[in-house]
């Protein structure tokens, strides 16, 4: 797992690229505002309070892709399943902080999910605090 990056990934890199293009400014990589926990946002959009993470489908379970591992499995279950409940804490505990924590799986298109980010961070600036399912 040493050779998995943390940041940088392709499907990150496009979304950021599409972030960008769009005239949106972000930090990378960036610790989370929770108090007790060591966790990072792949995009961090502070005066918007939104938190972007570009979930890769092999590692965080996407519905579409993710397939019952083969080798080894009672230890690639578990740790699946660790992931998907620390994905799930670290989203309510931002909402429990008043931030908004925008999901997407590596397989989308990039445009369409800074199209998304965008108008969630154009609303969030607004005043605006309707939720937005990002899945």
């Amino acid at each position: 797992m040493q050779g998995n990056r943390r940041r940088d990934t392709v499907p990150e890199l496009a979304v950021r690229r599409a972030c960008h293009a769009l005239g949106l400014r972000y930090r990378v990589d960036a610790p989370l505002p929770l108090e007790g926990v060591r966790r990072r946002a792949d995009l961090l959009f502070p005066g918007a309070r939104v938190a972007v993470f570009v979930d890769g489908c092999r590692w965080h379970g996407c519905p579409e892709h993710s397939r019952e591992p083969r080798t080894n499995a009672d230890y690639w279950t578990a740790k699946l399943e660790r992931n998907r409940r620390r994905d799930a804490d670290t989203d309510a505990r931002l909402a429990a902080v008043g931030w908004m924590a925008l999901r997407a799986w590596e397989h989308e298109d990039p445009a369409v999910v800074a199209e998304r980010v965008s108008a969630t961070v154009g609303s969030r600036r607004r005043g605006g605090a309707g939720t937005v399912s990002a899945g």
